[in-house]
Formats: C-alpha cells, structure tokens, sequence
C-alpha cells in the first residue's frame, strides 16, 4: 500500500501555525519588555540609565524610579498622596500630562507626556525633589527618600499606550497588596472616568 505524503493545504496550514506562533512569541517577548521595567539595583546603574537619554517634547514615556533601599514609604496613605501631589503639580504647571500613575509602596509607576519645555530628567527629577521635601516634612526627617535615576521608556505606539497603562494600575494586583484595583487608592489613569 502506497501511503500518501502531507497534502499542500497541511503544509500551509502548518507552516501558518509555526509562523504566527513565531510572531506570537516574538510579540510577547517585545510585549514583556515593553511591560516589565528594570528597577535599578545598584547606584552605579543610575548612570548608566541615563545614557543615551533623550527628552522629546509631545513623546510619551513611561518612567519607574524606587525609593532609597526600595523602603516602603508609601505604604501609608498620606505620603503616598504626596508624591501624587508632586506629579499633579508638573501637570498643572504644564511640564508633563499624566495618563496613569500607581504609587507602589516602594516605587512609583508614571506615564505622562511631556508637554512644556522642560527636559525628561528636570520633570522627574522636580517631582522626585518636591516629593523628597514634603515627605521628610511629613516623617520628620532628612535624607534621600528616591534611588538616583529612573528607568524611562519612550512610548513610540499610540496603540500600546492603554496596554501600558493597564501594566501600571495592575501592579498592586501582581504584588499581592489588593484583590481588586478599587482597593487601592494610589492610582490614576486617563481612561478611568
């Protein structure tokens, strides 16, 4: 008996599969990188963070820093409402336009455009020395409360901008702190009305 090879149309179909898993596992490793900042873990990281660094008015960006020691700072509600004052006061001095923001207990998550003049690191780093100033007021004490140097990512597809913003307000769901985002109130997002 003379058995048959795979017919043509087999052969598409698989070749199909290997190929849209091959994009699949390509989209979702460009995803996953695009999803998952670093947080930098040494002091001499923070320079080599800033290399390369460039700001572009009207460019979205999604910045992450962590405070000093990554100590949890903010796991009480009023210094956490400081730094959201401190990204709310670059917005309304027309710096940055915030998209969605989640203050972490030690770290902060912010996606804003750049609107004024004023470059990447000047936004984050007035909003990083307010914040500083305010919750050392607040706790009665001195010193740095932010890790030198932020990790940024240039958001350059309008498409991923919700996917990116739906990464931040789940952090607290990922780390375990709450069940549902509506238990957590140190977060802000555009298209959350």
């Amino acid at each position: 008996m003379v058995r048959a090879g795979p017919s043509p149309r087999s052969d598409l179909i698989t070749t199909f599969s290997q190929q849209f898993l091959c994009i699949s596992k390509a989209f979702k490793a460009r995803r996953l990188r695009v999803m998952k900042p670093r947080l930098e873990s040494r002091s001499g990281r923070a320079h080599r963070l800033r290399i390369g660094r460039h700001s572009e008015r009207n460019r979205t960006y999604h910045i992450v820093t962590s405070t000093l020691d990554r100590t949890r700072f903010f796991a009480n509600l009023f210094a956490g409402r400081i730094v959201t004052n401190a990204m709310r006061r670059e917005d309304e001095a027309g710096h940055v336009n915030t998209l969605a923001f989640v203050v972490m207990p030690d770290h902060l998550h912010w996606l804003f455009t750049l609107s004024g003049s004023r470059s990447l690191s000047k936004a984050v780093g007035t909003m990083k020395s307010y914040s500083t100033r305010r919750l050392n007021e607040h706790l009665v004490r001195s010193g740095q409360v932010w890790r030198s140097g932020f990790y940024d990512h240039a958001i350059r597809n309008d498409e991923v901008l919700v996917h990116v913003a739906r990464y931040i307000i789940a952090n607290p769901l990922r780390a375990g702190i709450v069940r549902s985002v509506r238990q957590y109130s140190l977060w802000d997002s555009v298209w959350v009305k």
